[in-house]
């Protein structure tokens, strides 16, 4: 299990437990992080699991791809460089201590 932390707008952090191989999304949605509304269930049909990841993480989850390139420019909140589709992000072992922060909205 990896540790990962969710943080709001309003600073509030809730850490999680995801496997190795889920998604950061379905572990969020599992544990039933409320700024995590994945609409497409991770299909990369939308972007509302967008996320912020932590500079310090960015080299671990890598560079997202043409795909998510595409849906991270119709994200609802601030498309930053730090900016990630938490469907596109699988939780390896290298990720232990994520911090990822989500934006003020997601639609």
């Amino acid at each position: 299990m990896v540790s990962i932390t969710f943080v709001d707008v309003a600073g509030t952090e809730r850490h999680i437990e995801a496997p190795i191989g889920q998604s950061v999304m379905a572990a969020a949605v599992q544990h039933n992080i409320p700024d995590i509304v994945a609409d497409c269930g991770g299909s990369l049909a939308c972007s509302t699991c967008h996320v912020y990841v932590d500079e310090v993480f960015l080299d671990i989850v890598g560079a997202p791809d043409d795909d998510e390139e595409d849906m991270l420019d119709g994200t609802a909140a601030e498309r930053l460089p730090v900016s990630r589709l938490s469907c596109q992000l699988e939780v390896t072992e290298a990720m232990d201590g994520l911090i990822v922060r989500t934006p003020a909205e997601q639609r």
